[in-house]
């Protein structure tokens, strides 16, 4: 027999909440609050992205460095410069470009100009699947999130805000 009471869950991050400021910390509460629901959504976003991403043989990183290869100009960029701009380790760029070097979807050769950086190109293979799986994050995941424009933009603008207080723009 089924039953007609809805079950109604209690949010754990507004517990938290509420047991930190039982505990005499009110003033970190609400920002406790925010960071454990921010890392809480990387996690439920993470684990969307990679469900898309997971068929197609890619990691959101390694769909990064594709991406980032493809908005360049000629899809070619030096190994330093994507991690620069994806803000990660050189050994994380590193790691990603030979992944996608040994799947066939980049091409790594010494950079003619400068013989101790290498130089990553894109492969036409490694275009199509970034297109594709563009796409398919675009209409999933960036394109389906439950918040309008309005509360993407605060959001964006206050986490830039805190980006901004730790040098990271």
């Amino acid at each position: 027999m089924a039953s007609d009471q809805t079950v109604v869950r209690t949010d754990p991050i507004e517990l938290a909440r509420r047991n930190w400021v039982a505990a005499g910390w009110p003033e970190a509460a609400d920002g406790m609050a925010f960071v454990t629901s921010l890392v809480r959504v990387q996690q439920l976003l993470l684990g969307r992205i990679e469900r898309v991403l997971r068929p197609h043989a890619l990691t959101f990183a390694r769909f990064e460095v594709l991406r980032l290869l493809a908005f360049s100009r000629n899809g070619v960029l030096p190994i330093g410069t994507i991690g620069e701009r994806l803000q990660v380790h050189p050994a994380s760029a590193t790691n990603a470009v030979q992944r996608l070097e040994d799947a066939g979807l980049v091409a790594r050769a010494a950079n003619p100009a400068d013989g101790r950086s290498v130089l990553v190109e894109l492969t036409p293979a490694g275009r199509d699947l970034v297109e594709r799986c563009t796409v398919l994050l675009n209409d999933e995941v960036f394109a389906a999130l439950p918040v309008d424009a309005g509360e993407l933009d605060a959001a964006f603008a206050a986490l830039r805000t805190i980006r901004r207080s730790f040098d990271d723009v």
